[in-house]
């Protein structure tokens, strides 16, 4: 017998096949909010838990400093969404000006740009809907985990129920429209209705919570027992289970290991409605985008094709761009070299000259092209810690598990580590690698066994909260100062700090108007001017 939902997708089609379709001119919306700043405050610790605890209301915050303008210049009812002369600010700073947004049905688009420069604004700007969207587009955000609930990961996925509503409500609404778009959008709304009929949800979410990595066993415990990356997987998994209109992604790679990437690369490389992605991982991106959107100079710009294809041509034009722009200042200047050596000569040459003047003139109107710009990039700097004499660090015989109702992660391995050490260490999640580190740093001890350090060596670790974790009402170069009160100079820490990126504005605004890219060059300096033996 055929579903509820497909007899409502046939009646649909015979209704709209009878009536007149409607063509309704295009709306254009104007939509401005301007908030203003909160305040908020995280402690700083080095131990990874404390700031962390804010995070929510350090959401609440960014929400309330962004300032949005922008009007709708596309079919509310369609599924392409075009937004002209946006602006977006955020606590006083312009991100993007008079710029266009253009997110197209079918198109996976890979959102670039520096640390800093507004991605992950510009992409919490559209999932809150603070520009023009219609709030009929269902949208889903995966930039921060699921929380720590008591629902087992295949329930946090499957359970849908807010949504299946909403989408039920939508497809009453559009039944009622006979125009071509809304006949479009109700079968796409009634498509994902019938992949959420409870017979087939548990199946799907299962067979993505497996590509994520995750076991049958795995997939029954509760949200609560999962470390925050596996909770961010379950984020991810929800996200495709549920197959928005518009799906963004902010750094969706950051807590997978390589097979889980491969996975989720291919999935989202079949991905037939709106994708808009931030990532560093120049592979990942040459395998899922279709467009990128380049956020430089407080503007969008498209290119068509994946990233690999966006250097080249960005490469090209800036070429073309730097020639043109050489060839229009030497004509330039030899034209004013001739005006000023024989304007006032006799009058054969000095018709000549204002010849040339206006030509300039001419020039000058029909606009010229302007330098060639590359975007900066900082290499980061580490200071000698000087020479200790090895071994620095000898692991012997340790074996490690954190009770003994738990298994062994660990078992009576050996290796020593030098000054001329290099070691990538590789594994799966949840194979123990950040544990290993713990253990080096002394955060944990060994079960069994023993590990010596050397009795001055410094140990620098770095790990992925540790930029949640600083004080977030004091700048970049005030924490510097109150961490290194040895650096009596400002002017000598703003050259510690600008070696890592971090400069101008950037040094003195407090941190929680910073990106977490931005944090991370921070923590970075912290972690550099301690001036460890071993990072």
């Amino acid at each position: 017998m055929p579903s509820d939902a497909k007899k409502a997708r046939e009646a649909a089609k015979k209704a709209a096949a009878k009536e007149e379709k409607k063509k309704e001119g295009r709306n254009t919306n104007r939509h401005v909010i301007s908030t203003s700043v909160r305040q908020q405050s995280l402690l700083f610790r080095r131990g990874a838990r404390s700031g962390r605890r804010h995070l929510g209301q350090n959401r609440i915050g960014k929400r309330a400093a962004r300032s949005v303008a922008g009007s709708l210049t596309s079919d509310p009812k369609g599924l392409d969404h075009r937004v002209e002369s946006l602006t977006i600010t955020f606590h006083g700073r312009e991100i993007v000006v008079d710029t266009k947004l253009e997110l197209n049905r079918g198109r996976r688009y890979g959102l670039i740009g520096l640390n800093g420069s507004g991605k992950s604004t510009i992409i919490q700007a559209i999932y809150n809907k603070e520009m023009p969207i219609p709030e009929s587009v269902d949208m889903y955000l995966v930039s921060r985990e699921m929380p720590a609930s008591e629902k087992t990961a295949l329930q946090a996925v499957v359970d849908v129920d807010s949504v299946r509503k909403e989408l039920e409500h939508l497809a009453e609404q559009l039944a009622s429209q006979t125009d071509e778009e809304s006949q479009d959008k109700l079968m796409d709304v009634y498509e994902r209705l019938d992949e959420m009929d409870a017979s087939l949800a548990e199946k799907k979410a299962a067979e993505i919570l497996h590509g994520l990595g995750f076991t049958k066993t795995m997939q029954m415990k509760k949200c609560k027992d999962f470390s925050g990356g596996w909770r961010m997987r379950i984020r991810l998994a929800r996200a495709l289970f549920l197959k928005p209109s518009v799906l963004l992604l902010d750094e969706p790679t950051n807590h997978l290991d390589l097979e889980a990437c491969v996975w989720l690369e291919e999935e989202l490389a079949q991905y037939k409605r709106t994708l808009l992605v931030v990532s560093h991982s120049q592979d990942f991106m040459n395998g899922v985008c279709t467009n990128i959107i380049h956020l430089f100079q407080k503007q969008l710009v498209y290119y068509g094709g994946n990233y690999d294809q966006f250097v080249k041509t960005r490469l090209e034009l800036l070429e073309n761009q730097q020639k043109r722009y050489n060839w229009e200042q030497s004509q330039l200047q030899h034209m004013k070299d001739y005006v000023a050596r024989f304007g006032h000569g006799s009058a054969k040459l000095a018709r000549q000259a204002q010849s040339k003047e206006k030509t300039m003139a001419k020039m000058i109107a029909g606009g010229l092209a302007e330098k060639a710009v590359t975007e900066t990039v900082k290499q980061f700097y580490f200071f000698d810690a000087g020479e200790i004499p090895p071994p620095v660090i000898m692991v012997q015989h340790v074996s490690f598990r954190y009770n003994e109702n738990t298994p062994w992660i660990y078992k009576d391995i050996d290796f020593g580590i030098d000054l001329d050490t290099r070691i990538a260490l590789v594994g799966p999640n949840g194979a123990g690698k950040s544990t290993l580190l713990k253990l080096l740093c002394t955060d944990v001890m060994p079960t069994d066994g023993l590990i010596r350090r050397h009795s001055h060596c410094k140990i620098g670790r770095y790990h992925q909260h540790l930029h949640e974790e600083l004080p977030l009402d004091l700048s970049a170069l005030e924490f510097m100062m109150k961490e290194f009160p040895d650096v009596k100079e400002k002017e000598e820490m703003r050259k510690i700090v600008g070696r890592y990126g971090i400069t101008g504005r950037e040094q003195v605004c407090p941190m929680k108007q910073l990106s977490d890219g931005q944090r991370c060059r921070v923590s970075f300096a912290w972690l550099a001017w301690q001036q460890p033996h071993l990072l």
